[in-house]
């Protein structure tokens, strides 16, 4: 059985190795870019509508990028509220430079 991670440090590490694959990682950054957009809009527009699109959007894009690219089950599944932190820190992380889409030339 697999040990239950307790702390976000050690988390946002396994979430890390959960996204390797360049096309998984690129299809989280359009999602979340989306995501934002939606986001944006809704506020904007005061439309709540938009909102009903930001969960198809956010999981549909990543989804795809773990069935199909990265080959592994989504964390969100097993801690949901750290992957949907996670999956910004990335986003930021990669916007940011600190990360790149190619998992081969970050930093640990």
């Amino acid at each position: 059985m697999e040990d239950k991670i307790t702390d976000y440090e050690d988390f946002y590490k396994f979430y890390l190795k959960e996204h390797r694959n360049y096309t998984c990682r690129l299809l989280h950054i359009i999602g979340t870019s989306i995501v934002l957009a939606l986001l944006i809009t809704s506020v904007i527009h005061l439309n709540p509508y938009w909102l009903l699109f930001v969960p198809l959007t956010g999981y549909g894009f990543a989804w795809v990028g773990h069935f199909f690219f990265e080959k592994n089950q989504p964390a969100t599944f097993k801690y949901p509220l750290w992957s949907l932190k996670s999956d910004f820190k990335m986003y930021f992380d990669v916007l940011g430079g600190k990360l790149s889409l190619d998992a081969s030339k970050d930093p640990n």
